[in-house]
């Protein structure tokens, strides 16, 4: 488990690597990185984490949960690995999803997302995990959870797009209401 530090920090690099760079007047790049050492030094100018260092970092990313996060191969840049609500391009390349994807989400959204489909508000894709486990916990944080059934295979079929990201998030533009099922619902 994750010390409250840890989260204080992954909390952290989630708003500046996913949502607002300038908050701390932090560029990203094209493909959402940023420079450790750069972002490091923006931290401390802007009064966060004043204890934050390159080895903290590489300890929130490699205990995070979720794998928010990457660390380029070279260790000098850092991105989130998806979510996104700023313009990026994580160069992501098309993939096969398996026959069968999850959503988790709160029943109070149920009515609107079974008339309307799965929707990406706010962020580049729709986000499905590969396991009802994962979409049940996501569920959980907006309320009583149901979890959703996503035809993803026919979908891939009938010409939808599909990416994996780098934490193993499933990430497409949208899941209309047809191939959508309450887990409860759902038959084999």
């Amino acid at each position: 488990m994750a010390s409250s530090v840890h989260i204080k920090i992954s909390k952290f690099l989630s708003y500046v690597l996913r949502h607002k760079p300038e908050a701390i007047g932090l560029t990203l790049d094209a493909w959402g990185w940023a420079d450790i050492d750069i972002l490091l030094q923006k931290a401390r100018e802007a009064g966060k984490f004043k204890t934050l260092d390159r080895s903290l970092i590489q300890k929130v990313v490699a205990t995070n949960d979720k794998k928010r996060f990457v660390i380029s191969q070279d260790g000098q840049r850092i991105r989130a690995s998806q979510g996104h609500s700023i313009d990026v391009n994580l160069q992501l390349a098309p993939a096969e999803p398996p026959v069968f994807l999850y959503h988790g989400t709160a029943t109070r959204f149920l009515d609107d997302i079974l008339q309307k489909g799965l929707k990406r508000q706010q962020r580049h894709h729709v986000h499905l995990s590969q396991d009802i486990e994962t979409a049940i916990r996501v569920g959980q944080r907006y309320g009583k959870p149901v979890i959703l059934t996503v035809k993803a295979q026919l979908m891939y079929e009938q010409g939808f797009v599909f990416f994996l990201s780098d934490n193993g998030v499933w990430l497409t533009a949208h899941v209309p209401a047809a191939y959508l099922t309450r887990l409860a619902d759902h038959r084999s």
